[in-house]
């Protein structure tokens, strides 16, 4: 499994972090390649279901999920049930005003420590619900598609704090990833 987690301080209390992350549909619109969100409606569980539509390059792409678990305002757990072998959360911690980073803006009342973490296995996507163009192989398609997943983890988290703070500023952000 590859794992990627994407950290960064966003200058709102724990509660409405969570309260906005929560709202899955809406994230179609900070991505570049996420195209559509659709909730699916699922009788039998109590867990909300998402179909996710991804394009990129001449691809297209349908994954199911959901959200497995939530921890009010603390945790986000999410897993992949269809076309891909993923899993991941997104975790939320508060920042005490002691220990706010020294670049906060002078604004700031209020701090959320945001990680979104991932585990996928890119080798697990069913390439049977993907039409590659002549003479390109699978193997072509991960190799360039690993570092673009990391760059649209990076662009999203972005654009939502942008949207979360109502105003763009430079985020730092702390990428990692291990292949496995």
């Amino acid at each position: 499994m590859d794992e990627l987690v994407v950290s960064t301080v966003v200058y709102r209390p724990q509660h409405e972090v969570y309260d906005f992350l929560i709202r899955f549909p809406r994230y179609a619109k900070y991505s570049d390649h996420l195209r559509e969100v659709l909730t699916r409606p699922d009788s039998e569980r109590s867990n909300t279901r998402y179909g996710l539509k991804f394009a990129w390059w001449k691809l297209t792409y349908t994954v199911e999920s959901e959200v497995t678990d939530t921890d009010r305002p603390h945790t986000i757990d999410w897993r992949i049930i269809r076309n891909l072998s993923a899993r991941g959360r997104w975790r939320l911690r508060k920042i005490e005003d002691d220990s706010f980073p020294v670049t906060a803006p002078d604004t700031a009342n209020a701090a959320t420590r945001v990680t979104f973490e991932a585990a996928y296995d890119p080798d697990s996507a069913n390439r049977g619900n993907i039409n590659l163009p002549r003479f390109v192989s699978f193997g072509w398609v991960i190799d360039r598609l690993e570092p673009a997943i990391r760059k649209e983890a990076k662009e999203t988290v972005q654009r939502v704090v942008t949207d979360l703070e109502g105003r763009s500023r430079p985020v730092e952000l702390t990428v990692e990833h291990h292949s496995g």
